[in-house]
């Protein structure tokens, strides 16, 4: 007969088990609509600027995982998931992650300042192109269009559409991206369905305003 005394440890033990394994399975799921490759691709090199007109490109975020998030102050959709991307900066943010919104606004740095000051963006730095060549480069068709890059720069999952970005089950996925070693083979026990952007009319205007 097991003694009260071992019984109350065992089950103790059995519900830290449960936890563990509860937290894994969340952090090996992947969000709806994020395709994860099946291998770390290559980036070309692209160019954009700061808030305060420096020149940057991705190189000077090697070291972190980076979710590049392309978007205009003109795409709806871009628009109402900006506050959950400035949420998910405060939350992972720092030496190990961040959040590179990357605005192909023809207006300026200007138009992209007075939006994060209407909505109260505090998290997330200014980054430009007026060009939009990162976004032809980068194959964007539509926007919004997010990548997430390894320590190493390379693109490892991509999610067309918008998202809530501090959802519990996305912060889990990133949060074990983070934690895994860097290496160049990316496998998923979970694979996202097709996803359809659910503000076409924004994807839509995105590629005409890019051929322009």
């Amino acid at each position: 007969m097991i003694p009260s005394a071992w019984r109350g440890a065992v089950r103790a033990l059995a519900v830290i088990v449960a936890a563990l394994a509860s937290q894994a399975a969340a952090a090996q799921s992947v969000p709806p609509g994020m395709a994860v490759h099946e291998q770390a691709k290559a980036l070309p090199e692209i160019a954009f600027e700061d808030g305060d007109g420096t020149v940057r490109s991705l190189d000077g975020f090697h070291g972190r995982v980076v979710l590049l998030n392309v978007w205009a102050t003109w795409c709806g959709p871009c628009r109402r998931e900006m506050p959950t991307l400035d949420r998910l900066q405060a939350e992972l943010g720092g030496v190990d992650f961040e959040v590179v919104a990357l605005s192909v606004d023809r207006a300026g740095v200007d138009a992209v300042r007075q939006f994060y000051a209407e909505i109260g963006v505090r998290h997330l730095a200014i980054y430009i192109d007026e060009s939009m060549r990162a976004m032809r480069q980068l194959g964007v068709l539509g926007l919004p269009t997010t990548l997430l890059l390894d320590r190493g720069g390379r693109e490892i999952a991509r999610l067309i559409g918008p998202a809530e970005w501090d959802s519990p089950e996305m912060i889990a996925f990133l949060r074990a991206t983070i934690d895994a070693r860097t290496g160049g083979h990316y496998d998923s026990p979970v694979r996202s369905a097709e996803y359809q952007p659910a503000a076409a009319e924004c994807c839509v205007d995105a590629k005409v305003r890019a051929d322009r």
